[in-house]
């Protein structure tokens, strides 16, 4: 098969990695890439939000399928584009996408199926948003409602936060993510991420990982795209599973078909757990990042038969062959993100670590420029490791991550934290 990934981070890297490794991958393009795809993939130069340019390149490249790594090109509906075009597709509509790109239509599913989530209300001005937190007290989350490149939430512990959140977003801060607010109530618990795909119809789960949003040790600091992760997430136990596939997930998923807008991708459901509940905190309409890459660690190249498996409605005849093992990464970040921050250092010493099964350097924000490995990006790399446990896992990939010379590069240093 000739396959296209569209997308340039750590998620599509570590989806190349695990598709390259299996029999029925010919030719492997990625679009646009980056400079550790460029070692195992073709870069090719495309906007991948354009549908009818993919399109056109996928017809020039005789492309056999075709997976969607981020959220832009799903909202901009590039794979309703490629469908139309006759193309086998990983990833959901235009109109199934939304829930992600609007919060408040989450909200809408959830009250229609009955899905446990948190209590919300939603805004397009900002009085009458300040009143109702004025109302509610703090702590409170506000929301952007669109797509904010995973940083349009505010977690407010105190009133004069939320207020201010309340400015930023209607001050323009986040585009026209911050029209609409969604405004929530506080949930207290655990939070764990759960990866499911889904057929239209069926639903298969693809595994659990907790992610770590803040930027600094003991979850300090501003949230991040994430800035770590690890698999399995020992609070997603087998009767939480359940509960949250009876509950919340089985549930959407029937919805989205009653509405004649069917769900075929990866679902991505936040949870919060507390007392063996889980609580939906929002849905992703692709593979998180970093979690995808904790995920094809553990799966490698059977992934590539679950997403075909996906795209071709036949989910009810796959199956998650798991090892028991554990995987971590580890987030390599340029020095200042998720502020300001500078591009173009030079990293060295990744040519002398591992490339196997068990140890991989996944990149995020690369360039190479004239040979050398150079800093493209907030994030960089994702120094990700496999073990029998997670303390081994987690070993493995910190000895990595000290033997990379970045001195303009930082990591934190606690991931796994709950679970060790």
């Amino acid at each position: 098969m000739n396959i296209l990934i569209l997308g340039s981070g750590g998620r599509e890297h570590s989806l190349a990695w695990a598709i390259k490794q299996n029999p029925k991958c010919d030719r492997l393009i990625v679009a646009p890439g980056n400079a550790g795809m460029a070692e195992i993939a073709e870069c090719a130069a495309l906007n991948i939000e354009d549908g009818g340019a993919v399109a056109t390149f996928a017809e020039e490249n005789a492309i056999d399928f075709v997976v969607i790594g981020p959220e832009a090109p799903l909202a901009a509906g590039v794979a309703d584009r490629l469908r139309a075009a006759g193309f086998l597709c990983f990833g959901p509509s235009k109109e199934a996408a939304r829930l992600e790109a609007s919060k408040g239509f989450t909200k809408e599913i959830c009250d229609a199926c009955n899905a446990p989530t948190a209590g919300y209300a939603r805004f397009t001005e900002a009085e009458p948003a300040k009143a109702y937190i004025r109302e509610q007290g703090a702590p409170i989350v506000v929301k952007a409602d669109g797509l904010a490149a995973g940083k349009g939430v505010i977690v407010a512990m105190d009133l004069d936060s939320a207020l201010d959140a309340i400015d930023d977003m209607f001050g323009g801060e986040f585009g026209a993510a911050g029209a609409e607010v969604v405004i929530e109530e506080f949930m207290e618990g655990e939070e764990a991420s759960f990866f499911i795909l889904s057929d239209g119809k069926n639903i298969l789960p693809v595994g659990t990982a907790q992610d770590h949003k803040r930027v600094g040790d003991g979850d300090t600091g501003p949230n991040t795209g994430g800035m770590g992760a690890y698999s399995p997430a020992p609070i997603m136990d087998a009767s939480v599973t359940q509960k949250a596939l009876d509950e919340i997930v089985q549930p959407t998923v029937d919805e989205m078909a009653r509405r004649g807008t069917p769900y075929q991708g990866v679902l991505y459901a936040g949870f919060m757990i507390k007392d063996g509940q889980p609580r939906l905190v929002e849905y992703n309409v692709r593979f998180g990042d970093p979690e995808c890459q904790v995920l094809m660690m553990r799966l490698g190249a059977q992934a590539l038969d679950l997403l075909l498996a996906c795209a071709e409605g036949k989910l009810d005849e796959a199956q998650v062959n798991w090892a028991d093992d554990h995987a971590m990464t580890v987030v390599m970040a340029a020095n200042g993100y998720p502020g300001a921050y500078q591009k173009g250092s030079e990293i060295r010493g990744l040519d002398a670590l591992p490339e196997d099964s068990m140890n991989m350097v996944f990149h995020a924000g690369t360039k190479e420029v004239d040979g050398k490995i150079t800093a493209n990006g907030g994030r960089v790399l994702n120094v990700t490791a496999r073990g029998t446990t997670l303390q081994e896992a987690r070993d493995r990939a910190y000895a990595m991550a000290e033997a990379i010379d970045w001195p303009e590069g930082f990591y934190r240093k606690d991931i796994g934290w709950r679970a060790l």
